[in-house]
């Protein structure tokens, strides 16, 4: 199994930091954030990476990642020349997918406490469609909230950022999906703020009854605010070996 990380974006909630440097560069522990995830999909057994970044900070992620040899995987780097949402930086990865492959989609300022590895193992012997993580939180009305189907094991619709959340849980930045992805993207059409988001990307999944998921049971963030970056940096403080 394939993995892309997606590493772009313009970091408003971490400003002063971002106008600096790209957010996942930024410090967590004793790493910049990017090398976790790359970690975390290493101990996976994913061994090959696309990264789609800006234009302004490919230098910087290829000076800490370079071929990704010394971190145990090999890294194909694509840039996304403009802000178009999700969607539209998965895009960028369609030549590198071949065929039938399934593949792991990281965001990159998602940061996790367990193994991937279950996880990954669970959707390849998933016959198709996508799957995503869940996690329960306080603050459902923060993210993508998703209407259950418990019997199927299946989500019936995701809300973005709902006034009131049908359920305590969200949909974590890690989604697992076919090449049929693609032609999902394809389907897409421009929010409201002119991007591709990725949750009408799994919406068009659920409508075809082929989005499940799993619930995560560890910590999880999105670390993209000061106070998470915080908490995982004491969380996450030498766990890369």
């Amino acid at each position: 199994m394939k993995a892309v990380i997606l590493a772009g974006g313009t970091g408003t909630r971490l400003k002063p930091l971002t106008y600096w440097t790209n957010k996942h560069l930024l410090p967590i522990g004793t790493y910049p954030m990017i090398c976790h995830g790359v970690t975390k999909l290493r101990e996976a057994g994913i061994r090959d990476i696309v990264l789609v970044t800006n234009r302004g900070s490919l230098g910087s992620f290829a000076d800490i990642l370079g071929s990704g040899k010394d971190w145990g995987v090999s890294i194909v780097y694509r840039v996304q020349e403009e802000a178009g949402g999700i969607a539209q930086a998965l895009e960028l990865a369609r030549p590198v997918m071949k065929g039938k492959d399934k593949f792991v989609v990281l965001l990159g300022d998602n940061l996790f406490e367990e193994s991937l590895k279950p996880y990954c193992e669970q959707y390849a012997k998933q016959s198709e469609g996508a799957m995503v993580l869940l996690k329960k939180v306080a603050d459902p009305h923060r993210y993508g909230v998703p209407l259950l189907d418990e019997k199927s094991g299946r989500i019936v619709t995701i809300e973005e950022k709902p006034e009131q959340p049908k359920s305590d849980y969200c949909v974590t930045g890690l989604y697992f999906y076919d090449t049929q992805v693609f032609e999902m993207i394809d389907g897409v059409k421009p929010s409201r703020r002119g991007e591709l988001e990725i949750t009408d990307v799994n919406n068009a999944y659920a409508l075809s009854g082929k989005l499940t998921y799993r619930e995560l049971t560890g910590w999880w963030t999105d670390a993209g605010t000061f106070e998470s970056l915080e908490e995982a940096g004491r969380r996450l403080k030498g766990a890369i070996t």
